[in-house]
């Protein structure tokens, strides 16, 4: 910008002093009759000669503004007067203007067309950079492919076109799509189509560089592409959404006939969006699969639903460690007995630590077990088999485990429990009283050998055996916060359960341990129930066949 008090006293100069400026200059009597003008001011105005007048030979906005400041005639006016701008020839000018003394003006014309363009392409780069800073963080503010693909759709739609889409990798001949009007909501459906006989849609799709827009023809554009009450296409971006490793899509986008075409410089635009929103499409999509695996995984690895068996009731309750967590180092399973009136076998096991580490460990228990089953009746066979399994393994953890046969002799159930540095049973009669079951033995994966006794018990109808594990008794909470729930008052809590089915035993003592913790942190908890139920057994109607329990 020139200062038009450093040009004040030029005005009324002689052309030889401002002739050679490198602006236009032109001075106008407050008639609007031109006075003076320099070379520069010829050229950008030739009509504009000494005596011709302003109206018919400036542009209207410098004839108006003249017209306005000789009224006023006044140098601070002028000074105060915010920039005059406007138009001559396609170029932009900034107009300065300086009031003489006999009320003429000389009006100082500087070539502002360079400078403004850089400015409005310098804000433009800036929103972009905004646009693509926060299309980012609302795309990866969630893994929900779903939801990743309308994000998409609705910024595209907003701000890069009058509608969008979004086409997911085809599943055979179906293709997945979010459509989105400007202004409007994210419809996903699915298309059969085949991407191939459009245009750009099915190199985008498999990952090539797009194509450009002019190569495409509106009208080519199908049916199923072009919303409803959207009306005619007048120019079509197809560009892939890049993945990580593999194409994550194609992305779409629409303008009405009555909207100018895209522009390369919005096509690069486009492209740099989709790479965005490929990376958090494809983040998405890697993060479905692998919760879909951990899904199959984890369905395995959770202790099953325990039930009626063979005239025995089973019940289990398990609690991970972390609530957000849904395996963890405790397990239990029951494994009915193959032949008719042998022994069911139960498990229940705690490994070291917690966490998915741990849960990996139990698996690998568990199918071991699963695997020495033909050997259920030798329960020390099966720990000292177990544990050379575990030493041979690259874990370093071990475990502690109970192994109990279950079987179910007239109205009794009989009992053979065997600790491998477990925790003994607890055996609840019907009189309330609580007993310990008198096994012990070694870890399991700690010692190059194992020793462990087995003790035998029987439950009557009503009474129960409640295996557990450590994450009960040493369940820190309480009044204070710190006291441990003990052995003591587990033993308090199952003398009051006499009597009670396997469900509600194990119910109950969950309970108790929830309500002790509340709410704090703990190690993963697991109970098992086995009781023998206040049944009647029938004999077979024929004498032959075998007989039943019922309630």
């Amino acid at each position: 910008m020139v200062s038009t008090q450093a040009h004040a006293g030029q005005a009324g100069a002689p052309d030889s002093l401002w002739g050679r400026a490198p602006y236009p200059v032109l001075v106008a009597d407050v008639h609007g009759a031109v006075l003076q003008r320099n070379a520069a001011a010829g050229r950008l105005l030739p009509a504009a000669e000494p005596g011709a007048l302003l109206a018919d030979t400036v542009p209207h906005w410098l004839q108006a503004a003249h017209c306005a400041l000789s009224v006023a005639g006044q140098q601070d006016a002028a000074d105060t007067a915010e920039p005059l701008r406007g138009t001559i020839e396609g170029r932009r000018f900034e107009v300065h203007p300086t009031v003489r003394d006999d009320g003429s003006v000389a009006w100082w014309l500087v070539d502002d067309t360079d400078r403004q363009l850089a400015e409005e392409a310098l804000a433009m780069e800036r929103e972009r950079a905004a646009f693509l800073a926060e299309a980012s963080s609302a795309l990866l503010a969630s893994l929900n492919l779903g939801r990743c693909m309308d994000v998409t759709a609705q910024l595209a739609a907003e701000s890069l076109a009058d509608a969008a889409l979004v086409i997911a990798p085809a599943r055979g001949t179906r293709l997945p799509v979010v459509t989105c009007l400007r202004g409007g909501v994210p419809a996903p459906s699915t298309v059969t189509a085949d991407p191939d006989g459009i245009p750009g849609l099915g190199e985008a799709l498999r990952g090539f560089p797009p194509v450009p827009s002019r190569w495409i023809d509106p009208a080519a554009a199908p049916a199923w592409m072009v919303p409803e009450e959207f009306g005619p296409v007048g120019s079509v971006v197809i560009t892939p959404l890049p993945g990580h490793g593999v194409p994550a899509g194609a992305l779409v986008l629409l303008r009405t006939s009555g909207t100018e075409a895209f522009s390369s410089e919005e096509e690069v635009f486009a492209r740099l969006f989709a790479a965005r929103a490929g990376a958090a499409l494809s983040a998405a999509h890697l993060y479905a699969e692998q919760a879909a695996i951990s899904d199959v995984l984890m369905q395995e690895l959770l202790p099953p639903v325990l039930h009626h068996i063979s005239g025995v009731d089973y019940a289990g309750r398990y609690r991970p460690a972390a609530d957000h967590d849904r395996i963890g180092g405790d397990f239990y399973d029951v494994h009915p007995a193959a032949v008719d009136g042998e022994a069911s076998l139960v498990s229940l096991g705690d490994v070291c630590g917690k966490g998915l580490e741990a849960a990996v460990l139990t698996g690998k228990i568990r199918n071991t077990l699963h695997a020495l089953l033909p050997l259920a009746d030798d329960h020390q066979r099966m720990l000292s088999l177990l544990n050379t399994a575990l030493l041979s393994s690259h874990h370093t953890r071990f475990a502690t485990m109970i192994l109990a046969s279950a079987v179910r002799r007239e109205n009794a159930v009989d009992l053979r429990l065997t600790s491998g540095g477990h925790p003994s049973p607890l055996i609840v009669r019907t009189d309330g009283t609580v007993e310990e079951a008198d096994t012990h033995g070694t870890l399991i994966g700690a010692l190059p050998t194992v020793s462990a006794t087995t003790a035998t018990a029987t439950l009557a109808p009503g009474e129960a055996c409640v295996l557990y594990t450590d994450g009960i008794t040493e369940a820190k909470g309480g009044p204070l916060g710190d006291a441990q729930f003990g052995e003591a008052r587990l033993r308090r809590a199952l003398a009051r359960c006499a009597g009670m089915p396997a469900e509600g035993i194990a119910e109950h003592v969950q309970m108790l341990a929830d309500q002790w913790l509340n709410g704090r942190s703990h190690d993963d908890i697991a109970v098992v129930v086995i009781s023998a139920p206040r049944t009647h057994h029938l004999s077979a109607v024929d004498g032959h066949t075998r007989g039943r329990y019922t309630a």
